[in-house]
């Protein structure tokens, strides 16, 4: 995996641009710690940072054609390159390395913007044409690499972490405060936005196009499901047969490295499915990884280490406490350029860093899963919701929460009436097409509460749900409830949360390759024609991947309801050993001088939870929320603090159109 950055101001010679590509690839050498490059032309200079992991030895970017007229610099995988390769080396290709990248740039010589729909990968990659002096980017399927841009005075800025762009100085960051109160309604931003005016974000699916000073951006996939009532198979046996199929291949393609390849184990039935098909391909040895929690709420140390000594894999286990959250907190938020909702980035963020104290790059985890077969307590209780609406006056439907939720303490000792009050919000409005999502996003406007009197006013007229409705799909109302819920899921939370926050930022914080085979698009969208049934069968989650490894695993991790993946929070922040941090940003002072939030307001909240009476999951959300956006504001828009120490100048290999 690798990171890439670049500059285009037309009419210029792309070599002046050199030493500052050269400090905005420094600024994101954790993506690519290897080796890094730049090619400099008329207009352009762009660079790549690189983790080396297919092609060791003559792999190295920005990489040219044969005659020189094209350019690449690509972070990501293409895994699907070796067939590719043999079809593009029967037209007449031909290749110097043995590299995906350069199979990559082969096929957008010979197919164009066409050869996005032969990819299968996890991608950002930019084409110069010295030529015709144009740029083309891409982004992969589903957005698991990140690409983020910005126009300034004519001056086209790129790169796969926004603190590159800040290395431009003519460059002024600001608070965006629409996408601050998108965060704070969804837990993240809408598509194509970033937490800072001015920068955004290239959606996935989508290629822009930037030449003669404009960008053309398209997309050029879609998620998409079946209409109601026309799915792809009635026969649960053929869906169970065809899914593992595509499963089994999806693990098989990401397999392929010139180095070793380890698994995250979670001991939830994701990991264990993936680590199961793993096994299957290469029964020998498989180092397998996981975090466990001192605190026992949180701790699934039990279900790891039985689905690892079922597989015979090789594993390693590590104890997360709250002070190791603590203490890792600012980090996380440097490397995810994102004020967060919750604390569970951190612990991935140090699990990463065992991985890599292991001489491990690759890792293959079982993200995607929930999104693509209805995993997540959000779809159940939307099931209950509907169930409940049509007997709104039920005093024992509500209590189904009770079950949907036992990993909340707060929920035992609720009455029916307060559940009712807590759940009950807009129950008839079943024709919502957001009708899965009110609830939380009620409970996110909530923080809003929060904000000073200075962002409140400036978001006076801005309702966010508003911009959501404007990118629903053409079709969306016909498919099923539960597919309406699953698409918004996806496209709203996937890539810039789940993907984000706890998938490639803090992997590659610690210069590690997640591979994700619940998002091969096969899988995607093989499982978005399926029966709502085959996915949730009453309120049992995830049927078909239950039905699938069914005697492949032990029964109690197959059988066992989805248990939400958190960590502690309010005793990470809220202790007698209160970080430094904490205080400072928490402080009168800072809360002003910031203006994002209102002080009485959060001294209140900060009081409430010390005193530890009738906190509610809100307040453990808000008091994140709150902290972490102090902490971004700090890091990106003051830019007075940064938690890792001061990164060494890369001394980077540079190039031309003369060097091929």
């Amino acid at each position: 995996m690798c990171g890439v950055a670049g500059i285009l101001q037309w009419q210029t010679e792309g070599a002046g641009y050199v030493p500052l590509v050269n400090r905005m690839l420094s600024a994101i050498q954790h993506r690519g710690p290897d080796e890094s490059g730049i090619f400099y032309d008329k207009g352009l200079c762009f660079g790549n940072v690189r983790l080396s992991i297919i092609d060791l030895a003559t792999g190295q970017q920005p990489l040219s054609n044969q005659d020189g007229s094209l350019w690449i610099i690509f972070n990501g995988e293409i895994f699907n390159y070796i067939e590719l390769k043999s079809e593009l080396l029967a037209l007449g290709h031909k290749f110097k390395t043995t590299s995906d990248t350069e199979v990559l740039l082969h096929l957008y010589e010979e197919y164009g913007t066409s050869c996005l729909s032969k990819l299968n990968g996890q991608f950002v990659f930019a084409v110069w044409n010295t030529i015709t002096e144009e740029l083309f980017i891409a982004r992969d399927r589903v957005g698991i690499r990140p690409l983020f841009y910005t126009f300034i005075d004519e001056v086209f800025i790129f790169a796969s972490e926004i603190k590159s762009i800040l290395e431009y100085n003519a460059y002024t960051p600001e608070l965006y405060t629409m996408g601050v109160s998108q965060l704070f309604t969804f837990w993240t931003l809408l598509p194509g936005s970033s937490p800072l005016k001015n920068i955004g974000e290239l959606e996935p699916g989508h290629y822009m196009i930037v030449k003669d000073k404009r960008t053309t951006v398209k997309k050029y996939w879609e998620l998409s499901f079946s209409k109601t009532g026309e799915y792809v198979t009635s026969s649960e046996d053929e869906a169970a047969d065809k899914f593992y199929s595509l499963l089994k291949d999806s693990v098989s393609l990401r397999m392929r490295s010139d180095v070793p390849v380890a698994a995250y184990l979670s001991g939830g039935l994701d990991s264990s499915a993936i680590t199961y098909c793993i096994k299957q391909i290469s029964p020998q040895n498989l180092q397998t990884f996981s975090i466990g929690f001192s605190d026992k709420d949180y701790d699934e140390t039990h279900f790891q280490q039985q689905v690892s000594q079922h597989l015979h894999t090789s594993h390693q286990s590590f104890k997360c406490t709250s002070s190791d959250i603590a203490d890792a907190f600012p980090e996380v938020i440097w490397y995810s350029e994102s004020p967060l909702f919750r604390t569970a980035a951190a612990p991935m963020f140090l699990l990463s860093r065992k991985v890599r104290e292991n001489n491990i790059k690759v890792v293959m985890t079982g993200e995607g899963a929930d999104e693509i077969l209805a995993g997540y307590d959000i779809f159940k209780e939307a099931q209950i919701r509907y169930f409940w609406s049509k007997y709104p006056d039920s005093k024992y439907r509500p209590l189904l929460l009770k079950k949907l939720y036992p990993y909340v303490s707060q929920m035992n000792n609720l009455s029916p009436q307060v559940l009712k009050f807590i759940f009950g919000l807009k129950l008839a409005e079943t024709e919502n097409p957001f009708y899965a999502f009110l609830l939380r996003w009620n409970n996110g406007s909530l923080i809003r509460n929060y904000f000073s009197q200075t962002v409140k006013q400036q978001l006076l007229a801005y309702n966010p749900i508003d911009e959501v409705e404007k990118i629903l799909p053409s079709g969306y109302e016909t498919w099923d409830e539960l597919s309406r819920a699953q698409w918004v899921e996806t496209k709203l939370l996937m890539s810039n949360y789940l993907l984000s926050s706890q998938g490639d930022r803090m992997g590659m914080a610690n210069s590690i390759e997640g591979r994700y085979p619940f998002l091969d698009y096969r899988l995607i969208e093989y499982a978005s024609q399926l029966p709502p049934s085959f996915k949730m069968r009453g309120l049992n989650e995830k049927y078909l991947l239950k039905k699938m490894m069914n005697q492949k695993l032990p029964d109690s991790v197959v059988k066992r309801n989805k248990q939400a993946y958190r960590a502690p929070i309010s005793s990470v922040f809220i202790s007698n050993n209160q970080p430094e941090y904490v205080k400072y940003y928490l402080s009168e002072a800072k809360i002003k001088e910031y203006d994002v939030f209102d002080f009485h307001m959060v001294s209140r909240l900060v009081q409430k939870i010390k005193e530890g009476k009738n906190i509610s999951e809100n307040d453990t959300i808000a008091l994140t929320a709150i902290i972490s956006t102090q902490l971004f504001y700090a890091m990106y828009v003051d830019r007075s603090f940064k938690p890792v120490s001061g990164l060494n100048l890369l001394k980077s290999r540079v190039v031309n159109k003369l060097s091929v």
